[in-house]
Order: C-alpha cells, then structure tokens, then sequence
C-alpha cells in the first residue's frame, strides 16, 4: 500500500531523532573510553623522548612519578590560567590549535622529567614539536638534558609520510642519531640539530645528524619543526640559566 507523504516526512523525522539520540548516548558513553587513550597515547609519546617503554609498562603510573609539566610564553613567562578561568594543564594545550597562531601567541607547554632518586632534579625538559613534511603534518617531542644543552631523545610521529622513506621519522634508529648532539655552539648561539641529505655522511658536526635516503623534504620538515620549537623556548631556557647562577 502506498503510504502518503505526510507519513513518509513523519517517519524521517522520527528515525532521525532517534538515529540522532542514539549517536550522541553512543559518544557520551564511549567519551571517557576516549579520553583515556588519547591521553595514554600522548603520555607515552612524552615518555618515549627519555626512556625505552615496554610492552606492558604502566605508562600512567610511570608518567605520574617521573613527570612534572607547566606552560610558557615565547618569552618564558609561566602560564598559570587558561582561556577559560581555570589552572592551566600543560597536557591539555592542543598543539595543533597553537600551531595556527602566530608563534608569539602560542602556549609552550614544558615536560620535566624528574630524577627517580632526587624529585628535585631535572634530568630532561621534554620540548613539543609539531610542523609539516612531505604530505602532511609531523609531530614530536625533543628532550634536552638538565643543563638544556644537548639532546637526550627524541620522539617523532607523522599522519602520511611515505612508508620506507619519510616515515622512517619513528623508527629508533633515526630517532637515536639525535642522542648526544648539541643545540647551541660555543659562543651560545642556537644551532638547533639538523638532518642532512643522504645517510652515512663523515664527519657530522655536534649539530649534525645523518638524513634519510629518498626523504629529503621529510628531513627538512623535521629540521624546520626543531630549530622553531627550540627558538622558541630559549627565552624559558635564559630564564633558567639565570635563576640557576644566582
């Protein structure tokens, strides 16, 4: 039987609220679920710029005791307020979003990790990074050691580089080239860490790291996105290095 067309309307709109209510309860109840990973996910990004993470670390538990945060501005003044009002949570800036700003209105989140045997100690400042490769975006963390001088490790991701290629980005044997080199020269000035073209280069400064064969662009996207980020904490860095000599 032929149904009329004031049914037909009737019965969209009503599958339509219900299809509707039933999405929105489906993501309230999965939100939480959500939230929990993405948090694990970055706190285990964090981690991994210091230390080799195993399968069946408590990353949460680890992150808690080892990890102190905070935000700055280009400047390296603390930021204690968020947008809203309430305390800022280094954790909960978006990068992606700060990225959109001008690098003088962003906010720097600042990861310290803590000594396990002295709470007071830094032995790392862990860095956020974010920037653009080949295709897409790139990510990452840069940790610098407690004198912030020198790189310690370093954690990179990428959305589409290419696989064998660019996206060698998150493999620990690049990621290990980084260990140990030197982000200012003698005389105090930024060098940042650069990735050359080509692998297996002699005599690679402090500065140096050897590239990737075939991701040239990749390698100046990581190298653009690090000498940025590092620019613009050196303010938060002079600040340290004053409060420490007095």
């Amino acid at each position: 039987m032929r149904q009329s067309n004031g049914y037909i309307i009737l019965f969209t709109a009503i599958m339509t609220v219900v299809v509707g209510g039933l999405l929105s309860l489906t993501s309230q109840v999965l939100a939480p679920a959500q939230k929990i990973s993405v948090e694990l996910d970055t706190k285990t990004q964090i981690l991994g710029a210091v230390m080799k993470l195993e399968k069946g670390d408590d990353i949460l538990a680890i992150y808690k005791n080892r990890i102190m945060s905070l935000a700055v501005d280009i400047d390296g003044n603390e930021i204690t307020t968020n947008a809203k009002g309430g305390s800022m949570v280094a954790e909960e800036v978006n990068i992606l979003k700060n990225y959109k700003k001008d690098p003088k209105d962003r906010i720097y989140p600042v990861f310290m990790y803590m000594n396990d045997q002295d709470s007071t100690k830094v032995d790392a400042y862990i860095l956020p990074l974010y920037g653009a490769g080949l295709w897409d975006k790139i990510w990452g963390f840069a940790a610098v050691d407690g004198n912030y001088e020198t790189i310690v490790g370093v954690a990179f991701d990428h959305k589409a580089e290419t696989p064998g290629l660019g996206a060698r980005i998150k493999d620990a044997q690049v990621r290990d080239r980084y260990v140990g080199k030197r982000i200012f020269d003698e005389s105090g000035v930024l060098m940042s860490v650069s990735m050359v073209k080509g692998e297996g280069n002699p005599n690679l400064s402090v500065h140096e790291v050897d590239g990737m064969s075939g991701a040239t662009l990749t390698g100046k996207g990581v190298n653009n996105m690090m000498k940025q980020y590092l620019t613009s904490y050196q303010s938060y860095f002079a600040k340290l290095k004053t409060t420490t000599v007095q």
